[in-house]
């Protein structure tokens, strides 16, 4: 399907996904595919017999895949995406310098169609993205606007027999949704119309990092709409043209709520959502728990409002925003009432939000964390581990794996049993499993009725399959 986007020069040309099934590359691939481009790729995933269904579905709804031994790359003519973290010995980027491929980041491809869009809306901060990308993408398809959505986790209100990997929605042309990153610094490719700014805290990048990546972003926008929660959001505030704030705690925010208003519940959040500019009051009846959506849900009600969307249709919208997949995605529950909870918290904020969302609720947790590789580990393992210790009790119980690792050259000299050691001596109760399956028989042992067991961990398709093979053991 064409939906009229183009990519100036790269107009109809076949692109080749080196990792096409991964979160970032799969929607992107779904979007190229719509914009009228041939797609093929290659994902080790796939070859090494991982998450079939997923590549089965690609083929079926024309994706050319290839083994990942450079076969697929064929013609100069091709541009290879390839994450600018993709070595050089890998076989099609080797076969596509021999070649004389063009070679372009997701990044780069993403932001050329997202940049080609008559309006955009770009959403950023350290996180909660997906979640409000997925947010704004619903309030503006429920407005008819019939949004292009890029985002990094499955939309569930997207979800058909047709797209059963719906982290993408292929759209109209002039209305593009993304969410954008920071990490690799390629947040300074966008020109959104909308720009929002979650927040700002410590994950891939420093402070002083982030303080510059995120201004820059502001200053590339129409209209910024930025978190006054966030202390280091609201410092860049400076540096916006035009804007909408939105807050839960802070003073003199556009969008905010009635403090005494929230009442939360296993199920979801209900607040009066307050329009200050004009002195209105809205009902907010949000089906997902946890406080940090209810700060989500005030970002996605003023990025409509900077889109020109009345705060009335924004919060009515949300009503039947279904949430997305591996997003405090609760699994099933055992006949012994054990809730078994998949999450892709990763970084110390986003732990930290489901943890407080659980124990918000009475029963003891059982936090199993897988983490997303060796790098993030050193680079955050400290203020993970004081995540960990201090937003779980005496009775809770946290179980780490060794970090995912599908090869390459990373630095493996710091692994997990550095966490477990760090929340131990912090008053926490851990342990270091290293295989994964060994830490799901540990987890089912340890598991009695009124639990709730969270899987956690990112860049890793088959958490999911984990979480629900410890809720069949249990059942």
């Amino acid at each position: 399907m064409d939906n009229g986007v183009t990519t100036g020069a790269l107009s109809g040309r076949p692109l080749f996904f080196c990792g096409i099934g991964g979160s970032g590359m799969l929607p992107l691939a779904q979007i190229a595919q719509g914009c009228g481009h041939p797609v093929a790729g290659s994902d080790r995933s796939r070859d090494q017999g991982r998450t079939p269904e997923k590549f089965a579905w690609m083929e079926a709804n024309g994706f050319t895949l290839f083994p990942q031994d450079g076969s697929g790359v064929t013609s100069a003519e091709q541009v290879l995406v390839a994450s600018a973290a993709i070595e050089d010995t890998v076989p099609e980027v080797a076969r596509a310098k021999e070649l004389g491929c063009e070679r372009l980041s997701r990044a780069e491809l993403l932001s050329q169609l997202f940049n080609a869009a008559d309006f955009s809306v770009a959403v950023g901060g350290t996180s909660g993205k997906s979640t409000v990308t997925g947010m704004i993408a619903w309030i503006l398809a429920e407005a008819g606007h019939d949004p292009t959505v890029m985002n990094g986790a499955v939309m569930k209100n997207f979800v058909s027999p047709a797209n059963p990997f719906a982290s993408a929605r292929i759209g109209s042309a002039g209305v593009f949704v993304a969410e954008v990153d920071e990490s690799d610094g390629s947040i300074a490719l966008y020109r959104p119309t909308v720009g929002v700014l979650l927040n700002v805290s410590l994950d891939h990048k420093s402070i002083e990092e982030l303080r510059v990546l995120f201004g820059n972003f502001i200053g590339e926008t129409g209209t910024a709409v930025i978190n006054l929660d966030s202390a280091e959001a609201g410092y860049l505030i400076p540096r916006a043209e035009g804007k909408v704030t939105f807050g839960i705690r802070a003073k003199g925010a556009d969008i905010s709520v009635e403090a005494d208003s929230i009442d939360m519940s296993e199920l979801g959040i209900r607040a009066a959502v307050v329009d200050n500019r004009r002195r209105e009051v809205f009902p907010l009846i949000l089906p997902m728990p946890g406080l940090h959506n209810l700060s989500n849900a005030l970002a996605a009600i003023a990025a409509a409002s900077a889109a020109g969307i009345g705060v009335n249709h924004a919060v009515y919208a949300l009503r039947s925003f279904a949430g997305l997949a591996r997003r405090f995605d609760v699994i099933g529950t055992s006949p012994a009432g054990i809730s078994v909870i998949d999450d892709f918290g990763h970084n110390p904020e986003k732990c930290a939000a489901t943890l407080r969302t659980l124990k918000a609720t009475p029963g003891r947790v059982i936090a199993f964390f897988q983490p997303h590789g060796y790098g993030p580990l050193r680079q955050m393992g400290e203020e993970l581990a004081r995540t960990f210790a201090r937003e779980l009790g005496p009775d809770d119980i946290t179980i780490i794996c060794d970090p995912v690792y599908f090869g390459g050259t990373v630095d493996r000299s710091v692994g997990s049993e550095r966490i477990v050691d760090l929340i131990n001596a912090a008053g926490g109760k851990a342990e270091h499993i290293p295989e994964r399956e060994a830490c799901g028989t540990r987890i089912v042992t340890l598991a009695r009725p009124g639990d709730r067991i969270v899987v956690m961990g990112a860049r890793d398709d088959t958490l999911t399959e984990f979480a629900r093979s410890i809720l069949a053991r249990l059942a």
